[in-house]
């Protein structure tokens, strides 16, 4: 089974995910790990990604999907989870069209509906209480850097909410749960 988990910032998309890897064995395709790997494996692609970011330009969607078609044709497991991938509708169809050339399918898509004033709420309330417990938050956990995020996912991700009903593959659930309601809804709508 292979899945896409969309959502905003700080929705649960990669605790999510971690708990599908653990349970039913699949292999969670997160870009930004993909790119740190690949960044350091001596590759072909690997050299090509190290000298995109050490130029500090962007990575193109050619490499991203070079990366990902790598993964697809190795061992599948209990299938594949794309986390940050595709964020735009032009990746989206670049990610079909891959399934297609490598026999696989995308079987659901499973978006994690949150309201952002409580995601936010939420987040900054992680953040005060990794400060309190004497650690660090995140960097990017305060207002301004959320805002910017959600604005940046409203513009160019979330118009995949659509693409994927009107193919009729999207699964909404409730993102703001606990995260044991949250697997247990992901679970009923992979069922």
């Amino acid at each position: 089974m292979n899945i896409i988990l969309l959502g905003p910032p700080g929705a649960g998309k990669g605790t999510q995910a971690a708990m599908l890897v653990d349970e039913r064995n699949m292999i969670q395709l997160s870009t930004g790990d993909m790119l740190r790997e690949a960044r350091t494996s001596g590759t072909e692609m690997g050299k090509m990604v190290a000298g995109v970011m050490d130029r500090g330009e962007l990575v193109t969607d050619e490499i991203v999907i070079g990366l990902i078609r790598e993964k697809l044709e190795g061992d599948a497991k209990g299938g594949f989870i794309f986390d940050g991938f595709p964020r735009t509708l032009a990746q989206a169809d670049a990610l079909a069209e891959l399934l297609v050339e490598t026999n696989q399918t995308l079987d659901y898509v499973v978006e994690l509906a949150v309201d952002d004033e409580v995601l936010v709420e939420r987040i900054l309330g992680r953040a005060a209480e990794a400060v309190a417990a004497g650690g660090e938050a995140r960097a990017d956990d305060n207002e301004e850097s959320l805002k910017v995020r959600l604005m940046a996912y409203y513009k160019q991700t979330s118009p995949l909410i659509g693409y994927y009903h009107a193919k009729g593959q999207l699964q909404s659930v409730d993102g703001l749960g606990t995260m044991d309601e949250v697997k247990a809804s992901i679970g009923k709508a992979l069922s």
